[in-house]
């Protein structure tokens, strides 16, 4: 038995898959979707810790290394999203490739990301809520750090959203070829390792994820609740800029729409017309 799918085989597996997923209820959908924003969450948080302190004498330092370690650690979202099994809008842009095969219809595609975007965002939401608020984790350096993260993903800043789309597009783009190539590894060895390098490569790039952005921003804003947090991050004087609607106006809408067309088109599409389409002709 060979230990990984080819690439044809690889691109057709996903009809199959998108078929599932479209005909999936609303409340298995649901309640998978919330897990997958609650496993991003907890890698969210993680990449938060692994972030914070990386000074030397109260300045910035050792940047790249930084951000690697933050990207290395937080691919344990992903992992915990294919392996177990949860449902993720951003893997799901995938199903672009159903769709274009005809076996799903578009309707269908709508009703399976509108229901998985609310999961993500109600199960991230939630544990940040829990992490930041409740749990004290954040009371201090690492809340400072949240708030950093957040009040960086929502500034009102010009031409802030048209660099946000494209990060946008690289982000989800090299999602669903980690989605892709943890299909072909047929064991889970394979599946880690497939996950590992082009997740990590995405948060080390500086590259936007939406389901990410759910747990980052809340987790900032429940964190301005801990004076020591807030005290100790760049918005102390202005706290009031990191709220609810710039999180959405800012920053979710934008990087949305991105993350649709590196999923959707530069991976889905792609892929069927490579290895979908000619086959079927």
């Amino acid at each position: 038995m060979k230990n990984f799918l080819a690439p044809q085989e690889m691109a057709n597996a996903f009809i199959n898959i998108g078929k599932a997923k479209a005909n999936n209820s609303v409340g298995k959908l649901f309640v998978l979707a919330i897990l997958a924003g609650c496993f991003i969450g907890f890698a969210a948080h993680l990449a938060t810790v692994v972030g914070t302190g990386w000074t030397i004498d109260g300045a910035p330092a050792l940047f790249g290394l930084k951000k690697f370690f933050i990207g290395a650690v937080f691919s344990v979202g992903l992992m915990l999203v294919i392996i177990p099994g949860s449902e993720l809008f951003t893997g799901n842009n995938l199903m672009s490739i159903a769709l274009l095969n005809k076996d799903i219809s578009f309707a269908k595609l709508l009703r399976n990301w509108g229901i998985v975007f609310v999961g993500n965002f109600v199960g991230s939401v939630f544990l940040a809520w829990m992490f930041a608020r409740m749990s004290g984790l954040t009371d201090g350096a690492v809340g400072a750090t949240a708030i950093n993260i957040a009040a960086g993903k929502t500034a009102a800043i010009e031409g802030h959203n048209l660099q946000f789309f494209f990060r946008a597009i690289g982000c989800n783009w090299l999602v669903c070829l980690t989605v892709l190539m943890a299909t072909s590894a047929q064991d889970i060895g394979g599946k880690i390792l497939a996950i590992f390098f082009p997740i990590m490569a995405f948060v080390t790039s500086g590259f936007e994820h939406v389901v990410a952005n759910m747990y980052f921003i809340p987790a900032g804003i429940f964190s301005k609740h801990f004076d020591a947090a807030l005290g100790a991050s760049k918005i102390a004087d202005n706290p009031d800029v990191l709220n609810w609607g710039t999180m959405v106006s800012q920053n979710l809408i934008t990087v949305t729409l991105g993350n649709i067309v590196g999923g959707a088109i530069f991976c889905g599409c792609v892929y069927w017309w490579i290895y979908v389409k000619e086959a079927k002709k």
